[in-house]
């Protein structure tokens, strides 16, 4: 399951940031190939979908002038990666022919309480939609098999896929069909949406387990990693040699690419992981291979996590 297959080497070709962001949102294939609840992607009944020469001609204008897209962004905090990659999907869908936004991150109170939010709600050809939206990183357990939704955790080892997919499946996507938000749809002139979510990300196993399998609901195809303890570095960079440069939090989605004189050298490498403290968060690192015009693209990417990971040591 692979969005718009025929434009899978258009982001190595985009070379603004966010563009690159936006469009691996829009084209990377979810984690999973099943789901207990109903999973669509938001551009399904778009144009685009049967015209995606025209989304890649949109987005190569992007990238030739994204001010629109920069001033977007800047007009709420994006901080967070799952706020990020909601508010590049917002973007792609206002602009998205034969969609029409009608609301996004709409609130459902009751007496005052917050009880959670509807992402996006939308209307095309085939309906209304209340659509969630996430993005995430996991690793396998170590000692585990990786086949159960549970042996999934996210970096900082407090999120895992289980737990995430029950939290979307059993409150998130309902709550566009309760009373109290009926009330609020009512006043939007918005009946009946049809729920489904869109879980984007990706999956890293454990560099000392070759045959970790992937989630038995997973996308065969789903975008992959690999992760592994701080005390095995040496040894590991024995084995994977090459420029190896770590990626700040905003810039885990698109593939990384960076330019020649961004480019770490080998020494500015070990200097940083010389001084990154002992129990420090998972590091997200990129290996590069030179790629057209001075610009290095991303080969691989592993997690570098503390040695007590998956536990966390105390504060």
């Amino acid at each position: 399951m692979i969005p718009f297959p025929s434009l899978a080497d258009l982001p190595s070709q985009l070379r603004q940031p966010a563009v690159r962001d936006l469009a691996w949102a829009l084209l990377s294939p979810p984690l999973l190939a099943h789901s207990p609840w109903p999973q669509r992607h938001p551009l399904k009944a778009s144009s685009w979908s049967q015209q995606p020469d025209a989304l890649a001609d949109w987005l190569l204008s992007l990238d030739t002038d994204s001010h629109n897209l920069q001033q977007w962004l800047s007009q709420s905090s994006v901080r967070r990666l799952g706020l990020y990659y909601e508010r590049l999907w917002q973007f792609a869908l206002h602009a998205a022919p034969g969609i029409e936004v009608l609301a996004a991150n709409l609130p459902i109170r009751l007496q005052g309480h917050t009880l959670g939010e509807l992402d996006m709600l939308l209307r095309d050809e085939e309906g209304v939609h209340h659509l969630e939206l996430a993005i995430k990183l996991y690793l396998g357990q170590p000692q585990c098999t990786g086949t159960e939704l549970a042996h999934w955790l996210g970096p900082g080892s407090h999120d895992r896929l289980d737990i995430k997919l029950a939290h979307l499946g059993q409150h998130q996507l309902p709550l566009s069909a309760r009373a109290e938000a009926q009330q609020r749809l009512t006043e939007l002139d918005i009946q009946q949406p049809q729920a489904a979510l869109w879980l984007g990300g990706y999956l890293f196993s454990p560099w000392l387990q070759p045959s970790y399998a992937a989630p038995a609901d997973g996308n065969p195809v789903h975008l992959r990693g690999r992760w592994l303890h701080r005390t095995d570095w040496a040894r590991f960079a024995t084995d994977n040699q090459g420029r190896w440069q770590p990626l700040a939090r905003h810039a885990w989605l698109a593939s990384a690419r960076i330019e020649g004189e961004h480019l770490w050298s080998h020494e500015q490498f070990n200097h940083w992981l010389a001084a990154l403290p002992e129990d420090a968060n998972a590091q997200l690192l990129v290996r590069l291979t030179e790629g057209p015009q001075r610009c290095w693209l991303e080969a691989e990417r592993v997690f570098l996590v503390n040695d007590h990971w998956p536990a966390q040591p105390a504060h």
